[in-house]
């Protein structure tokens, strides 16, 4: 199967929703908690909150699979392998004399294609 098919530009294009709207549901319990704990443990319970959500709007949604507990485990290692991607990227581009405030932009461009393939690894198999 390849990465431009029509079904995979679909999945593709639905995983970036799916992205968007758990940044955002991480970003509002973020703003609610944070008015009544301490900032960090509001981030990190917003952050748990919306990976739990994200995980089943993309097996739902984005791949329409069921849920199972598999592909839960699949999904916390493909992230797992994106957030050490992306920590190394950003290192390996501050080094080379990117700016640290756009570092993070070419970071993006390489891990989110990257996490994508290894989310649609999981659900596919």
């Amino acid at each position: 199967m390849g990465i431009f098919e029509k079904k995979t530009i679909g999945e593709a294009i639905r995983f970036c929703i799916v992205g968007v709207v758990a940044t955002a549901i991480h970003y509002a319990i973020y703003l609610l908690l944070k008015q009544w704990m301490l900032q960090v443990v509001a981030f990190a319970a917003g952050y748990i909150l919306s990976f739990v959500a994200n995980f089943f709007m993309t097996a739902r949604f984005t791949f329409k699979k069921n849920a199972t507990a598999k592909k839960g485990v699949g999904f916390i290692g493909a992230h797992g392998i994106n957030f050490l991607l992306q920590t190394s990227l950003l290192q390996f581009f501050i080094w080379g004399g990117v700016n640290e405030n756009y570092a993070p932009i070419p970071v993006y461009c390489i891990a989110v294609p990257v996490n994508f393939i290894l989310v649609r690894l999981v659900f596919r198999k």
